[in-house]
């Protein structure tokens, strides 16, 4: 059991970072023991633990016992975790050394955390930042775009499961993924333009003809595409009368080469409910080129088949990033023409601000989907997760991590095919060792000329779907993560030990979930604290219909069933 004190308006951010790491937890209450106890206010009790973390950049009472002193304090650090760091973006404290404390993460400013063993053999661990204060940051404005590729806040979740392990304290947790698989796939596509037909003599048009013809020409003396993508584009650009006339068909019409690609994957759409709409307060020169010459009452025959497919449609936002108003006619747009409520939304060009979770929230969505970046690929908010944004009651955000503009696009990326997949390989790899949800969008128009991004897509979904992963909708997604949340972890104490309970009550997951019971990992204070340590750990599938129980050493209590009554004759 970890028993938490934070400091004063950490409460909410605490209660969210303890869905994303699913274990049992409560706020500290005097007297009672704990195994971990996690700290980030300045002034703390006596502490009976078998492990303190005391977190933050300021001296706290418990730091004159340990011979601890802050010496300076810096920001824009990075804690030599993995390879690529771990980014602390509040306040950072550098300690002195004292006789009993053995330095366990040190950087090139000095030593930022301490490990102390008092006479009792309890273990309190001091931490120059404040963990409650990098997550809060995290899940309300997210990482810039130069540590976009750092899941810092499932490190966070990581590096804090470390700690506990190492000092041999077993964990229990509800995984972040479903039973029986590696992590979960969303395939996403954002549907602007449905088909270059709906654009004569618009800058769309003349945009696409200059990229295939000079713009292709120049791609292929750089060496970027091949000829026989040279003369493709070129054929493009010559069969464009002739698809303007109806006599060739719309080789940016989408939904025939992504249900064919993606068959039985179930993708989701997000889709234009009103055309020739810019939207309000759109920033940037070009705002008028964000109306879409297209809506949703025009995709009659393609939206039918798309459910008939299983694919899931949603709202491809204009307005409701800022209007609750808005959101609902813009969801009550798209329910009139599928004959089914959206639950779930992403704004077009991934438009938001600080209030747009409420906003969306107040609108009706279960879901949004438009937390990414649009000039690279990534993590915005440092996870892979699904979870609730702090200004939302019930609306859950499904991150965007992966998307086709931003690795291609030449104003953003700009990459070459190998470049990109070593990109993406990186991301799968975070996917697999830490779970959660990796969320793919790739636009209408990317399979066809004169982009062709279609045949990387194609490679991307070969390897994933020979990395045993979930392919779900994104409602699917949510709502398996929606679940996770209800479980309940109840820790208490018996005349026979102390016991945990895992209880659910809802609707049975589909997939199962994964309790996970962690038994120690391999500790080393000689040098810096590493993610690469051997853990043992026994898996544990549950479908949440029955209570399951551990005891004191987190060994699973059998299930003890009811003997039916006797029947008197």
């Amino acid at each position: 059991m970890i028993g938490v004190i934070p400091k004063e308006g950490q409460t909410q951010v605490v209660q969210e970072f303890f869905e994303l790491f699913k274990t049992p937890w409560e706020f500290y209450k005097p007297g009672r023991r704990y195994d971990v106890v996690v700290a980030t206010a300045d002034d703390l009790p006596e502490i009976d633990a078998r492990l303190l973390l005391a977190y933050g950049c300021q001296s706290k009472n418990t730091d004159a016992r340990h011979g601890t002193v802050v010496h300076s304090r810096l920001r824009g650090a990075r804690l030599p975790y993995q390879q690529t760091g771990l980014p602390v973006y509040g306040e950072l404290a550098t300690f002195g050394q004292g006789d009993s404390s053995v330095p366990c993460i040190t950087t090139s400013a000095g030593v930022v955390g301490l490990r102390n063993v008092s006479a009792t053999g309890g273990v309190a661990i001091r931490l120059g930042y404040d963990l409650f204060q990098e997550v809060e940051f995290l899940l309300m404005q997210g990482q810039p775009v130069e540590y976009a590729q750092i899941p810092t806040l499932d490190l966070h979740i990581q590096m804090l499961r470390n700690w506990i392990l190492n000092e041999d304290i077993p964990l229990l947790e509800l995984r972040p993924v479903p039973q029986g698989y590696s992590f979960t796939v969303c395939l996403t596509h954002d549907i602007d333009f449905v088909g270059i037909r709906n654009h004569k003599f618009d800058h769309t048009m003349w945009g696409f003809l200059f990229r295939s013809t000079v713009g292709a020409a120049w791609k292929y003396l750089n060496r970027r595409i091949s000829i026989n993508r040279l003369l493709k584009c070129w054929r493009a650009a010559a069969s464009l009368p002739f698809v303007f006339l109806g006599w060739v068909e719309d080789f940016w019409d989408p939904f025939d080469w992504y249900l064919r690609v993606e068959r039985g994957l179930g993708a989701t759409y997000f889709l234009i409910p009103f055309k020739q709409r810019s939207g309000e307060r759109v920033p940037g020169r070009y705002a008028f080129r964000r109306a879409a010459p297209y809506e949703v009452a025009e995709l009659t025959q393609q939206t039918g088949t798309l459910q008939q497919q299983g694919c899931e449609l949603g709202v491809h936002g204009i307005d409701a990033w800022h209007s609750a108003e808005k959101g609902r006619i813009e969801s009550a747009k798209i329910a009139k023409n599928v004959n089914r409520p959206p639950t779930g939304i992403r704004m077009h060009w991934l438009l938001q601000d600080s209030e747009t979770p409420r906003i969306l929230d107040e609108s009706g969505y279960a879901y949004d989907s438009t937390a990414g970046y649009n000039e690279t690929i990534g993590y915005r908010n440092g996870t892979s997760q699904v979870f609730r944004p702090l200004v939302a009651s019930r609306l859950l955000e499904l991150p965007l991590h992966i998307q086709d503009g931003a690795l291609f696009y030449p104003h953003n990326l700009n990459l070459t095919e190998s470049e990109a997949a070593k990109r993406c390989k990186s991301l799968l790899g975070n996917a697999h060792e830490l779970g959660g949800v990796l969320t793919l969008l790739w636009h209408d128009r990317s399979h066809a000329a004169e982009r062709f991004w279609g045949e990387f897509y194609l490679k991307l979904i070969q390897t994933l779907k020979s990395s045993g992963v979930w392919f779900a909708t994104c409602a699917q997604a949510v709502e398996w993560f929606r679940k996770r949340r209800k479980v309940g972890l109840e820790y208490r104490e018996t005349a026979d030990g102390a016991v945990t309970s895992v209880s659910y009550q809802g609707e049975t997951p589909v997939p199962s979930f994964t309790l996970r019971v962690y038994r120690r990992a391999t500790a080393n204070y000689e040098g810096q604290l590493s993610s690469d340590v051997a853990i043992t750990y026994v898996d544990f599938p549950w479908n949440g219909e029955t209570k399951m129980e551990f005891d004191s050493k987190l060994n699973k209590i059998p299930e003890v069933r009811a003997e039916p009554p006797a029947v008197t004759l």
